[in-house]
């Protein structure tokens, strides 16, 4: 199963790319840029969603779904937008194929122009803003807390399984606001959610930061992140919210009569997204050089039972165990796979199973029956151990606790390892180029200094942290005063 698999420290991206196509999560497809989400990286995917629709509930937000296909006209109505994403939009022109007359196959029809031309969308501003109009008169119809669950299409040149593709799922949440200060606090709320789930589900520790202006959203005048460090020692953001004042109120004159008066005003709003990329962060971040290592409360198959068997009445005793194990433990919410088909060895399983980041393994065989007892094998530190079948069920809660908090405890102290402060421009480029990872340093604010920093070194800031405690300093690289250090490294 692994075997063969690209060593990390000799072909990370590589590595990267096999593991994501060897463990069933994802595949090219025919469609350039474009990738199909096979059924195990999917059922990965399924329960972010619903943790996160959870969260997003919790708080207020509810599910709508708005057309895949936006008028050109309502991406030009906010200028930085549109300035944004006109290179990466795809746009249908015509609406209807014909046969060629010359017997060569299907054509597009050049009777068949679209009086407008279509984008497909790349994100939901404009069309959700331009909805908003209608669904807005009065204070009492704010705050207005809206997300949904779609595809989006950016035309990407060069693309990578979930860290970059041509189309990809996500969630985008749209909310309006009778005040700026409301709009703040709901900015903020999603990135916590999203530092929360992050950590809690994915374990993968974050840092949650503001954007520097070149690298904010098209159209916000302000966009949080959560950033995240991969093995490699590059960062990946794994989520932003943005809030946008009243920039897409304006453009699409969306206003509310106010309570004191019915004087008409702007709403102000905000739009925050993650997407399939973190699945790209999940694999990143944890897994070896054997396969996928899962937190247990995104793994599809927490745990599973493999019987290993000679005749056919050891393999009847052990399915009758097993089977009474699977159902107690589903009772507790666990999900387990009985692996008893009878075309593998229980090697391939093994290999397999480990490949695929399943984080506790089982094995039963006649003389585990006879003992009393089963074989554990945890996927993140590869430790066996034997103990008793009777209460083994709280046995297995705990173990995946244990394994949770571990693999999250692992990534922080790599995290920790490789976040290094720095005073000196070349103290910069030596750690960035030799050791990676995250780089602690001033800056004097300004957008050409940050893209002289990335023309000679690559990396890009990744966020000005909202724990950046105040501290007098000298930019790296023009040597101005600076009030306080920003994360840089270089990134997905």
């Amino acid at each position: 199963m692994a075997k063969g698999l690209p060593k990390r420290s000799e072909d990370y991206s590589l590595w990267y790319n096999e593991l994501v196509k060897r463990a069933d999560l994802a595949e090219n497809s025919a469609v350039r840029g474009s990738m199909i989400i096979k059924p195990y990286g999917f059922s990965i995917w399924e329960k972010m969603q619903r943790e996160l629709d959870d969260m997003f509930k919790e708080t207020g937000h509810q599910n709508a779904y708005f057309p895949l296909f936006i008028p050109k006209s309502y991406l030009s109505k906010e200028a930085a937008h549109v300035e944004g994403f006109a290179k990466e939009c795809a746009v249908v022109t015509h609406y209807r194929l014909k046969n060629d007359e010359n017997g060569k196959g299907i054509i597009v029809d050049p009777d068949a122009k679209l009086e407008e031309e279509l984008i497909v969308r790349p994100t939901s501003e404009t069309i959700i803003w331009n909805t908003f109009r209608n669904w807005i008169q009065s204070y009492r119809d704010l705050p207005l807390l809206i997300n949904q669950w779609a595809n989006v299409v950016r035309w990407e040149m060069r693309t990578r399984l979930f860290l970059r593709t041509a189309e990809f799922l996500w969630q985008e949440g749209h909310t309006a606001h009778a005040t700026k200060q409301e709009a703040i606090e709901e900015t903020e709320r999603m990135i916590n959610i999203y530092a929360e789930f992050a950590e809690e589900f994915m374990a993968l520790p974050v840092i949650k930061g503001l954007k520097s202006e070149s690298e904010r959203f098209a159209g916000a005048l302000e966009t949080y992140c959560i950033e995240g460090l991969m093995q490699d020692g590059k960062a990946l953001q794994a989520g932003t919210s943005h809030f946008l004042g009243q920039n897409f109120a304006k453009a699409f004159d969306v206003k509310f009569a106010t309570k004191d008066g019915g004087k008409q005003e702007y709403v102000w709003g905000t739009s925050w997204g993650v997407s399939t990329r973190l699945m790209g962060a999940l694999v990143m971040a944890h897994s070896d050089d054997d396969g996928l290592v899962l937190p247990p409360r995104l793994a599809p198959i927490q745990v599973v039972i493999v019987p290993i068997f000679k005749s056919e009445e050891d393999q009847n005793r052990i399915a009758e165990v097993a089977e009474k194990l699977r159902k107690n433990l589903k009772k507790k919410g666990i999900t387990v796979k009985f692996d008893n088909r009878d075309t593998h060895k229980p090697g391939f399983k093994f290999a397999e199973w480990e490949l695929k980041g399943v984080p506790l393994r089982i094995a039963i065989g006649p003389r585990d029956l006879e003992n009393g007892t089963v074989e554990l094998a945890r996927r993140d530190t590869k430790k066996k151990n034997t103990v008793n079948i009777e209460g083994i069920e709280s046995i297995i809660e705990d173990t995946l606790e244990a394994i949770q908090n571990n693999i999250y405890k692992k990534a922080k102290d790599f995290r920790t390892e490789n976040t290094v402060k720095v005073d000196t421009y070349e103290e910069f480029k030596n750690i960035i180029e030799n050791k990676g990872g995250f780089v602690s340093a001033h800056w004097d604010g300004t957008a050409e200094t940050e893209e002289k920093i990335k023309e000679e070194t690559k990396a890009t800031i990744r966020c000005i942290p909202l724990d950046a405690e105040e501290e007098a300093g000298k930019c790296i690289y023009t040597g101005k005063p600076s009030n306080k250090r920003v994360l840089f490294a270089k990134a997905y």
